[in-house]
């Protein structure tokens, strides 16, 4: 275990082992994950890093809730910038955390527990926010990965609110397939959440356009030397253009130095007057900045609406936008002598994010010529989340969860959707195409589950479940990368999608259901699929 205070509130490990008894046989059965402390555990106080919240959380948050419907195991609540109000990892009363690389240096924040949490070990994948950069900057500094998806695609139902109008749950992984796996299970809508949306996702085009920066970046100089090679190795993968940038750095100043530090007085203003526990930069950032007009907001936007407008043709001429995470890494001793503008300076390439409605992913670059890590990011407007997925893999040296060009998914049914099925005419309006007729791995088991029409619930046994002789028998149909998140949001709980695996040894995106489905007196496995049990009730 770590020896720096990584965790907020470690679970304990019998209730950790109480997770895992209950998880149901989904898509990320058995995977341990860690939660950030600005993110609703039922019965776990969520503090945000401030030791006076101490009332436990009444229900978990519809992110976490989605992981524990998908068999993952929380291990705790991580350590983080209070309030989520910064990107160092220092601006907390339980402790500042540092890069699993070096004691002297920072670990990044705000998500700083989390990110430490997954680079040593701790939890297979973790749960941050990133709002400013708060999922990027720790994940650069540990060599991580971190998912930050399109604003609204995930929910924010049961976080604190930092901005709520540019907060993003985000994924922390070590492989950019973990975090898509967990991206599938958590996207998706929910009512109770006015700024959550569906997006239809671009494909991944045949010949990728990545653009990258023209001119000095103002980065430090071991910085600059892997940024350098990691141009160098851009141009290797990609077709490569260098665009003026300009619009998207001067978009970032916006961030703190608009209407925005107001709107994170109002989600937790009313803890500054009078809480001991604030941290003394939170404060000043927040309650001592300038008092603004509705005149002063409006200019803000109108400035913020001109710089969107001079982005654009960025997108016009390329896919993605490949940049450095920061511009530093900084050492616990540079934070403690200028903690705002140090802070000020780690999100030169990460504030301009959500105010420009861009997606984004950042993962390892070049290794730095001191040892430290080194991020990178792709960053595209929103909805080019699975496109950048699959630009990360194809830098990280992973497969593609799809194939680049083609602009469609594979999809794995297994009821109501199978050709000549009631739903099949929804799929085939869509786009979708039969492929083959396949078989799923012996270990998953059928039951039929309540909703407007019969319709199966197929999960998977847990490791050592005895397996059915004769496998699940299934369609795999392929449908525009387009369509599936319009699709994905007409799927009624308790079904949803995950990645199944076929006897073939191949894994498909396909339809799941979590364990609040299953009814062991409605298994219907032994049938070795849905039409042949359809035909055996007559």
């Amino acid at each position: 275990m770590s020896d720096q205070p990584t965790f907020i509130h470690r679970l304990p490990e019998e209730a950790v082992a109480g997770y895992a008894a209950v998880a149901p046989a989904g898509p990320l059965a058995g995977l341990t994950f860690a939660i950030k402390d600005n993110i609703d555990l039922a019965g776990v106080p969520t503090t945000a890093a401030d030791p006076r919240r101490t009332t436990p959380a009444g229900e978990s948050a519809t992110v976490v809730q989605r992981l524990l419907d998908a068999g993952a195991v929380p291990v705790g609540k991580t350590n983080m910038d209070q309030y989520a109000t910064g990107l160092v990892g220092t601006r907390s009363p339980y402790g500042a955390c540092h890069s699993v690389y070096s004691p002297d240096h920072v670990s990044g924040g705000s998500s700083s527990g989390s990110a430490v949490a997954v680079a040593a070990g701790e939890a297979e994948f973790a749960l941050a926010t990133d709002t400013a950069g708060s999922g990027r900057v720790p994940a650069a500094f540990n060599g991580l990965v971190g998912v930050k998806p399109s604003k609204g695609l995930v929910p924010t139902t049961g976080v604190v609110p930092a901005c709520a109008s540019l907060d993003c749950v985000t994924v922390m992984a070590r492989t950019v397939a973990r975090g898509r796996e967990v991206l599938d299970v958590i996207a998706g809508p929910d009512p109770r959440d006015p700024w959550s949306r569906t997006l239809e996702q671009r494909a991944t085009p045949a010949r990728p356009v990545v653009a990258v920066p023209v001119g000095d970046l103002d980065l430090d100089p071991v910085h600059h030397a892997a940024w350098e090679a990691s141009t160098a190795r851009a141009r290797e993968l990609w077709d490569v253009v260098e665009v003026d940038v300009t619009a998207f750095l001067e978009a970032a100043t916006l961030l703190y130095g608009g209407p925005w530090v107001a709107e994170r007085r109002l989600a937790f203003g009313d803890v500054l007057t009078d809480d001991p526990a604030v941290d003394p930069t939170v404060r000043t950032i927040v309650a001592d900045g300038p008092d603004l007009s509705a005149v002063d907001a409006f200019a803000a936007f109108h400035r913020l609406a001109s710089l969107d407008a001079a982005t654009r043709p960025v997108w016009t001429g390329a896919d993605a936008l490949l940049l450095p995470v920061t511009a530093t890494h900084p050492t616990l001793e540079e934070v403690a002598a200028d903690p705002v503008g140090v802070n000020t300076r780690l999100g030169r390439f990460t504030n301009m994010t959500n105010l420009l409605d861009l997606c984004a992913v950042a993962f390892p670059g070049p290794v730095r010529g001191d040892g430290l890590p080194f991020g990178v990011q792709l960053l595209a407007p929103a909805g080019g989340d699975l496109a950048l997925l699959d630009l990360a893999a194809r830098w990280c040296g992973e497969q593609p969860a799809r194939p680049a060009g083609d602009g469609r998914v594979d999809l794995v049914v297994a009821g109501a959707h199978l050709a000549g099925e009631p739903l099949n005419a929804d799929l085939v309006a869509r786009g979708g195409t039969f492929v083959r007729t396949a078989r799923m791995a012996p270990d998953y088991r059928m039951y039929v589950v309540d909703g407007p029409l019969p319709r199966p619930g197929v999960t998977r046994l847990p490791a050592g479940g005895v397996a059915e002789p004769s496998a699940l028998e299934v369609e795999v149909w392929s449908l525009p990368a387009v369509a599936l998140a319009g699709f994905q949001a007409t799927i009624a709980p308790p079904l949803g999608l995950g990645q199944v695996d076929l006897d073939d040894g191949t894994r498909v995106l396909g339809f799941l259901c979590s364990g609040d489905g299953v009814d062991p007196a409605r298994d219907i496995t032994a049938h070795g699929g849905w039409r042949a049990w359809r035909a055996s009730t007559g």
